[in-house]
């Protein structure tokens, strides 16, 4: 049984493992995307997301711990600088799996991995307007009142009071012309 196994063999040695992941992450980290089989780009993602956030960092100790991944200096000076800076504001999700089918030779899955280049927009949700609740006391609902009058005014679903004034007077300087006629 495999319980609690984090990982995937794809039947070679650890150290083999090992170096493929590495030389993958650094081509990944080069280039902006790569093509390899489905189950070889979901474990590069989970490293490429790691070094990401140790490069977002940007310590002396997340550039070593980073090294220990990256091996070329050009790489990890623009894993560092470039990548670093433009994933700033996002808090995750630095690379997508695109399936593209199958490999002709040997009919295995293919997917292309590369890093997201869309600007991260903020889905947090908005906070509610404030709630009419009913106040204790004549003064509390007077004032709920009110706010409620004033939101319907607003929607233009009554008369405001100076809409109303201003009716008022009209038919007031009206009636006395009328019955003085």
């Amino acid at each position: 049984m495999r319980h609690r196994r984090i990982g995937r063999k794809l039947g070679v040695v650890t150290k083999h493992r090992k170096a493929l992941f590495r030389n993958m992450v650094t081509d990944l980290l080069r280039h902006g995307r790569i093509e390899t089989t489905d189950k070889r780009a979901k474990e590069i993602k989970k490293i490429a997301e790691k070094l990401i956030t140790l490069a977002k960092r940007g310590t002396l100790h997340a550039r070593r711990q980073a090294q220990a991944v990256v091996r070329e200096k050009e790489v990890l000076k623009k894993l560092f600088e470039e990548i670093a800076s433009r994933f700033k504001e996002r808090p995750g999700g630095y690379t997508r799996i695109i399936k593209l089918g199958v490999r002709r030779g040997d009919n295995a899955p293919i997917s292309l991995i590369e890093l997201v280049e869309e600007a991260f927009e903020s889905r947090r949700k908005k906070k509610p307007k404030t709630t009419l609740k009913e106040p204790k006391g004549k003064k509390g609902a007077a004032q709920v009142k009110s706010l409620k009058k004033e939101s319907a005014e607003e929607l233009g679903l009554i008369e405001g009071e100076e809409e109303k004034a201003k009716e008022g007077l009209e038919e007031a300087v009206s009636s006395p012309e009328k019955k003085t006629e």
